[in-house]
């Protein structure tokens, strides 16, 4: 629910800053958090089953985060890039999660211990 009021939040001055109708900023507030309440449960599920989908999300919130910055610097990233950048990660992510779909968990070995060395027909080397 913690999550939900944070990215509400984040909902409302978005809409602020995007608009000047005042119907608009709260009709995209209450859809925003309907989707979100929503779709939690589900998406939670996901990433609980895939990591490597955690990880790229993470990835992208240090991507934006690290724009962000530059720009508060006054170094201006074409947001083309950015955007090329994670609609690249996640077409070779949804690759690999197809192609893992299938597959089962590598199962290791125990590691390789050398034993004695094994002597020939008449106990020389």
């Amino acid at each position: 629910m913690l999550l939900d009021i944070v990215f509400s939040l984040d909902s409302v001055i978005t809409a602020v800053g995007m608009v000047d109708e005042l119907w608009v900023m709260v009709s995209a507030v209450i859809i925003a958090v309907a989707i979100m309440m929503w779709a939690a449960e589900p998406i939670s599920a996901f990433v609980h089953r895939h990591p490597t989908v955690k990880m790229l999300a993470l990835s992208f919130l240090l991507l934006i985060g690290l724009s962000l910055v530059a720009e508060g610097f006054g170094h201006h990233i074409p947001k083309g890039y950015i955007y090329f950048a994670m609609g690249f990660s996640v077409f070779v992510e949804a690759i690999n999660l197809r192609v893992r779909r299938g597959s089962r968990p590598v199962q290791l070995h125990e590691p390789y211990v050398e034993t004695a060395p094994r002597h020939g027909k008449h106990g020389q080397r």
